[in-house]
């Protein structure tokens, strides 16, 4: 466990009841003793929670998780942990079949194991997380662009609009 003195001791202890929980169905499911991962609490910006497969580690935004406990205990421990799974078992694949992140081998583990459609991506409100935003337009009206990528544009990247596919411009 690493960095979550902001968490209070009852949710990091949920947090490890849950991922307990999770390990002993996997383990179930798979017939095999499951390490338990490093748990640590410090994903930062919009992701709700990574896997760090060669360290055996999970990493959770605390921040996030704090306004949704529920959803960590019931999704986002489950697919983290997938991930692992997957490494262990298959590793990264081959050069001619790679083991894709959300593939098929992740997505069967996840509906296998949990009963979890298996989504990679989360529905939660990020607006205490999402940083400064700045403001770009193209035909189709203003888009919000972060930090990062504004930064790139200041670098010479040119990004274009998903919908009317024009260059996104400064506002």
């Amino acid at each position: 466990m690493q960095n979550h003195s902001s968490i209070s001791p009852d949710i990091i202890q949920q947090v490890h009841a849950r991922l307990d929980e999770c390990l002993q169905a996997a383990g179930h499911y798979l017939d095999r003793t499951i390490a338990k991962p490093t748990l640590s609490f410090n994903q930062r910006g919009k992701i709700a929670g990574s896997a760090r497969l060669q360290r055996h580690e999970i990493r959770l935004n605390p921040v996030l998780m704090a306004d949704n406990l529920a959803c960590f205990l019931n999704d986002v421990i489950p697919h983290e942990l997938c991930h692992l799974l997957v490494f262990q078992l298959y590793g990264r694949g081959s050069r001619f079949r790679p083991i894709l992140p959300h593939g098929p081998e992740w997505k069967a583990l996840m509906q296998g194991i949990f009963n979890l459609p298996g989504k990679a991506t989360h529905q939660m409100d990020v607006s205490k997380v999402q940083g400064r935003q700045f403001v770009y337009r193209c035909g189709c009206g203003p888009v919000s662009l972060s930090v990062r990528r504004h930064n790139k544009v200041l670098k010479g990247t040119r990004y274009i609009c998903r919908s009317c596919r024009e260059s996104l411009v400064a506002a």
